[in-house]
This record gives structure tokens, sequence and C-alpha cells, in this order.
């Protein structure tokens, strides 16, 4: 990202081959370690699968799902540390639409893989049901940085 000018143009990533959904084309990318793409496919259509399967086979609700995850997992402000005089203060920010997406993914990723179930289909399925229902680690790592935000309201006449 350059330091001067904003980025002019975004690179155009394309829809998923199964879903036609930019988003599970994006989880992949993201997902995908080392350039092995087909790897990292198994895992999220592996992942919606077994969501396929916990909905008794309906397809769309299964996808709900996969969205609802992520709309719950999406945080709305953050902190940023902010250097004023000779102390750094955390300024409570909103964050941009794509870091917010972005921030969701990874921590969805992490939490998955801190899980005890055997495959990383399974590990991200469970953590995406978690997600959609208010539960598991990644909604608690959403939770502690809106009530980092919340704590440090008072610094936020500082964001300019």
């Amino acid at each position: 990202m350059p330091r001067r000018k904003a980025v002019s143009f975004k690179r155009d990533i394309g829809v998923d081959r199964i879903y036609g959904s930019g988003l599970i084309q994006k989880f992949i990318n993201v997902i995908m370690e080392r350039g092995k793409k087909n790897v990292a496919r198994g895992i999220v259509y592996g992942a919606i699968d077994i969501l396929i399967k916990k909905n008794n086979g309906d397809k769309d609700k299964a996808l709900d799902v996969f969205f609802k995850a992520f709309d719950q997992i999406i945080p709305s402000v953050e902190v940023r540390p902010r250097r004023v005089g000779g102390s750094v203060y955390q300024i409570p920010t909103e964050v941009p639409t794509d870091r917010a997406r972005s921030l969701a993914m990874r921590w969805i990723i992490s939490s998955a893989q801190g899980r005890g179930n055997k495959t990383m289909a399974e590990r991200l399925a469970y953590e995406l049901l978690d997600a959609s229902e208010g539960r598991g680690s990644a909604f608690k790592k959403k939770i502690d940085v809106h009530r980092m935000a919340e704590a440090n309201r008072a610094f936020s006449h500082y964001a300019w």
C-alpha cells in the first residue's frame, strides 16, 4: 500500500466456480497457503458441505449461515494507536469496509485453526455455525475489539 497516493484501482478476483460468490472466492484466497488453491477450495467447499448436511440438505440455508456468520463477525469500530505529545493513545475509529471484511476472515480462520475437530473443513464449518449464532472465539474477538473501543471513547477527540 503506497504512502502518498491512494490506490487507483482494485484487482477483480472474480467469483467462485460453484456458488458464484465473490466473498467465497476471497475466502478461498485467504485460506490458501503456498499457492495451493485446490486444497483451499477443498477446505471451504467441505465446510459448506457440512453446513448443508447440518441444514438437512438445504443449500440456500447453508449459504445463509455462511453469509450471516460473516455479517456477525465484521467489526464496525477498532482502536488505532496515535502518538500525542509523549504518550500513545488508543483512539477508536471506524473500520473501512475492506479492512473489516479481511479482519473477519482472519478471525474466523485463526479461531477455526484453534478448534479441536479432526479436519480443517470441520473446524471451519463449526466455527461458522457458532459465529452465525453469536458464539465462538471469532465472535468473542469482535466483542473484545468493540469493548476496547468503547473503553477508549474518551480519546476519540484525538482522531483528526
